[in-house]
């Protein structure tokens, strides 16, 4: 398949794509606003940098693009038709730091919530999960909170 734009506008569409601050990220925070969560963006001293943390919860929440981090049976998780394997090896590469940063979060005694980006839509849905999250933490109250460290299991896989 031929490509309709040519390559240097392409690559300036590519470019403009951003990594955080996106519209699905920027409308899950609205919803746990509304639902009066106090949360902070991107801790750097977590792995992964999840978009959304809910310390008191010890929740981390990531927002994941469908097609990025390939959601699985989702309309939008497609490869390309150009460059297939390039983007194939993206994507994989994308999903195992994706499951490198959960397990790491999770030996940190976080727990991880992902919301897809075709999930945003439905409001009610995505209020339930985080409710569902934060009970899930406050019915465990005793839940060992480990030292802060950037370790884990994920340790020396090269995930960042």
């Amino acid at each position: 398949m031929i490509d309709i734009v040519d390559s240097r506008k392409r690559s300036e569409l590519m470019a403009n794509i951003r990594g955080r601050d996106t519209a699905p990220e920027r409308a899950v925070r609205r919803i746990a606003h509304r639902m009066g969560l106090r949360f902070r963006l991107c801790r750097k001293d977590l792995p992964g940098r999840p978009d959304l943390v809910l310390p008191k919860y010890r929740l981390a929440v990531f927002v994941h693009g469908c097609f990025w981090h390939q959601h699985e049976g989702c309309q939008y998780a497609h490869v390309p038709k150009t460059r297939t394997e390039y983007w194939k090896d993206k994507f994989a590469r994308n999903m195992v730091r994706d499951n490198d940063n959960e397990e790491s979060l999770r030996y940190l005694g976080w727990n991880v919530v992902v919301i897809w980006e075709c999930e945003v839509g439905d409001e009610e849905g995505v209020r339930e999960r985080l409710r569902a999250a934060i009970r899930s933490n406050k019915s465990n109250p005793d839940q060992e909170k480990p030292e802060h460290h950037q370790g884990g299991p994920a340790e020396g896989s090269g995930a960042k």
